[in-house]
């Protein structure tokens, strides 16, 4: 994806990567344009959605750390991103890193040149990944407070389906592909539209995707898609249950909040479960979409801009 010129860096455990140095108003203003921002849009912005609490952002803690399905998706991750051609020396961003994990996982592959900085719109994320040593911004992925053209790698994962309905996802996405240098790399992780089919929900901002859809708005947004795909076919199918259960608890087709259970299973159901979804991964890597699942992944390239004549 980037320039040839560059040493290919793979994602596979590199020593420790060098983080930014601690994102504060001095130490981050090369890579802050406030100066040209409204200060007051901005914090408007960054305003987290109503099932942002701190019992959600722990259970986020705990599903990472410990679910299969999270591991198993990072292994995913780590599969479509393997053959990118990334510089030596790089800027990774985090759109809405939460607690900082997958940031730490990135950096433990991506090598000692990288730095890293994460964005999440609710304190509670920022404060445990600031608790953690890593360098993350109060901001919104609506509003990135980055230069132009200063990021080398975005990662985005179960953002998109909470951005503002109407447009959030289209904006953010525009300021995703504004951060990126030209030929840079965006992952985006989302959730798949699926059965039982679940509307649009305007009270907590919630929206599943078709695969088609998601690739016109990346698509629109100067992104050329390298892969995209529906994952989590078969192990996903243990979620309709839990969603026809939900849809008739709380009168509801909308947004149920996280439904999975903390994991209890036992280590080997764990590893033969994250073994089947790095199984899908291998096909979706190998350009095989799926046409079932109730996640998306997508691998695209920001593409140069064209000079106006």
């Amino acid at each position: 994806m980037a320039s040839s010129a560059h040493p290919r860096v793979y994602l596979h455990d590199q020593p420790t990567a060098r983080p930014l140095a601690h994102v504060t108003s001095s130490s981050f203003d090369s890579l802050s344009t406030s100066s040209d921002r409204e200060t007051s849009s901005r914090i408007a912005e960054t305003d987290p959605p109503r099932i942002f609490e701190p019992e959600y952002y722990e259970r986020m803690r705990r599903l990472e750390s410990e679910s299969w399905w999270n591991a198993g998706m990072r292994d995913v991750a780590g599969l479509l991103l393997a053959p990118v051609t990334l510089p030596a020396n790089g800027v990774l961003l985090d759109a809405g890193c939460g607690s900082g994990q997958t940031m730490r996982w990135a950096l433990r592959r991506l090598g000692a040149g990288w730095r890293a900085v994460g964005l999440d719109v609710s304190m509670d994320g920022v404060a445990a990944a600031r608790g953690s040593g890593l360098d993350v911004m109060h901001a919104s992925a609506l509003n990135i407070p980055l230069p132009t053209a200063s990021v080398d790698l975005i990662i985005t994962l179960d953002v998109l389906q909470h951005l503002p309905l109407g447009g959030g996802d289209v904006t953010a996405l525009a300021e995703m592909h504004r951060v990126l240098k030209p030929g840079g790399t965006l992952f985006v992780r989302t959730n798949a539209q699926s059965y039982p089919p679940t509307r649009d929900d305007h009270k907590f901002d919630f929206h599943k995707y078709q695969p088609e859809e998601l690739r016109a708005k990346l698509v629109t947004a100067g992104f050329s898609v390298k892969r995209l795909s529906r994952i989590n076919a078969l192990l996903g199918l243990a979620e309709i249950p839990r969603e026809l259960r939900a849809n008739r608890e709380q009168h509801s087709d909308g947004y149920h909040g996280i439904l999975a259970p903390p994991s209890s299973d036992h280590p080997l159901s764990r590893m033969m479960k994250r073994g089947w979804l790095l199984l899908e991964g291998r096909a979706v890597a190998a350009g095989v979409p799926l046409p079932i699942g109730r996640t998306i992944v997508a691998l695209c390239e920001r593409q140069a801009d064209i000079p106006h004549s």
